[in-house]
């Protein structure tokens, strides 16, 4: 009897070949006459472009999704958002718990490694309450969406509604209105403040929900000290969530406050409603409330640095995430004080979170430029252009200055690849440095000072 040859993937190369294969899938659909509106005729590069950026969670379009889909073509790409945004191994989980599948021990170390999780216990009950949490949130969102669309477009508001909801709590920023994003309506606050909240409750991560949720079960609401007790990670991705959005909102207004071509002839409580939105949805969420293309240079930089950073750790947003950047402030601030350890919030950050963070950014850094590079070889956009959308793609936000629906073949498909890694890049290389490691050599190679700076 032959030995039969077993093959084993990583948990990394599951992932990748997870988000690749639905994309593939995607793209298939994508691809047939039904997923098309009448006389519409889509290459499969672009049908590709779209289930990329779908399954990615990005926004960038070379097609105006509402004008060129059908019901069941805007179906299949509200799906793959889903899939995207809740992570092919949430979907696949889910899926097994549905119809009461055992875990085994390689299921629950898949979850583990993918969502960086500290034990294998309460795995199954910890996806039920990510999938329970998310629909509910985008219902809340949908309905309340309905209230704007549904006396606008009538019961195909309902669908709009729904779509716009799902998009925006998974980051994606693709909508089904028409061909200028939100821009019609950046003085509508109910539109601005339920796509406000669905991205901030999606980017700022699962598992700060539930560390919230612990604290307010546990303590009084009345208790001054309920952020006291949350964890570390918790307290830096809020205040950071919240000090990067109100940076950006405050500088945007500053720099956009007298331009005629996004927000100077607007009245002030717009004002601020477009520049709050516009440093929201820079938190790599796609939608756009003014067109990019009209922003000052100063407001474009700001943006690209917001969208640079991105959401946090564990949650439907892309970017190099909030929680790394702390760190990596934090170590530097400590380097400068002279100081052995990096301290926040009376807590010291482990030097393993500190090189994740280095990687992290490095590896991002790389995935960016090695796509305005390539750009920049095939495309006679001006360099901000060129910046602006490369790192659109690669930190998964999906604004652009009007360039992805002029990218030619080539620009296509180097943004394709850039959204792909930039999705999974960052993620896989989180869970290798995860990963339960051989044991090091007790005699370790010798220590030598360098020069650094």
């Amino acid at each position: 009897m032959k030995n039969k040859i077993k093959f084993s993937l990583s948990t990394t190369q599951i992932i990748l070949l997870g988000f690749l294969t639905t994309i593939l899938l995607g793209s298939a659909l994508l691809s047939l006459p039904i997923s098309t509106k009448s006389g519409v005729s889509v290459p499969y590069i672009d049908a590709l472009f779209t289930a990329t950026t779908a399954t990615c969670v990005t926004g960038l379009v070379t097609v105006t999704t509402a004008t060129t889909w059908s019901v069941f073509g805007q179906f299949v790409i509200l799906l793959l958002i889903q899939i995207g945004g809740l992570g092919v191994v949430t979907v696949m989980s889910g899926f097994m718990i549905m119809i009461n599948k055992k875990m085994t021990v390689s299921d629950r170390l898949l979850i583990q490694d993918s969502f960086n999780l500290n034990s294998l216990s309460g795995l199954a009950r910890f996806i039920k309450k990510v999938l329970i949490g998310t629909f509910a949130v985008e219902g809340i969102g949908a309905l309340l969406y309905m209230t704007v669309f549904v006396p606008r477009f009538g019961a195909k508001g309902i669908f709009i509604s729904v779509f716009n909801s799902v998009s925006a709590f998974c980051n994606a920023g693709i909508d089904i209105i028409g061909e200028t994003s939100l821009c019609e309506y950046a003085a509508n606050p109910i539109i601005n403040a339920v796509t406000s909240a669905l991205i901030i409750l999606g980017g700022i991560g699962y598992i700060v929900w539930w560390d919230v949720i612990r604290v307010m079960k546990k303590r009084s609401c009345k208790d001054k000290r309920l952020f006291t007790h949350l964890t570390l990670h918790s307290k830096i991705a809020i205040v950071a969530t919240l000090l990067f959005i109100l940076t950006g909102a405050v500088l945007i207004f500053i720099f956009e406050y007298n331009n005629p071509l996004t927000i100077g002839a607007l009245p002030l409580k717009d004002k601020i409603q477009v520049a709050f939105f516009q440093s929201v949805t820079t938190r790599t969420a796609g939608f756009a409330s003014v067109a990019q293309e009209n922003l000052t240079n100063a407001s474009c930089v700001v943006s690209i640095v917001l969208m640079l950073i991105g959401g946090s750790p564990v949650g439907t947003a892309g970017g190099i995430k909030t929680v790394t950047v702390i760190v990596l402030l934090c170590s530097a601030l400590a380097t400068v004080r002279n100081k052995n350890q990096a301290a926040l919030f009376n807590r010291t950050i482990s030097a393993a979170s500190i090189s994740k963070a280095v990687a992290v950014v490095i590896t991002f850094a790389a995935i960016v430029l090695s796509s305005v590079v390539a750009l920049a070889a095939c495309s006679d956009a001006s360099l901000i252009d060129i910046i602006y959308e490369s790192v659109s793609a690669t930190a998964t936000v999906g604004l652009s200055r009007n360039m992805t629906q002029n990218l030619n073949m080539y620009g296509k498909i180097i943004i394709a690849f850039t959204m792909y890694f930039g999705r999974v890049g960052p993620i896989s290389l989180v869970v290798a440095l995860g990963k339960r490691g051989e044991t090091q050599n007790v005699i370790s190679d010798p220590i030598e000072d360098i020069s650094i700076g």
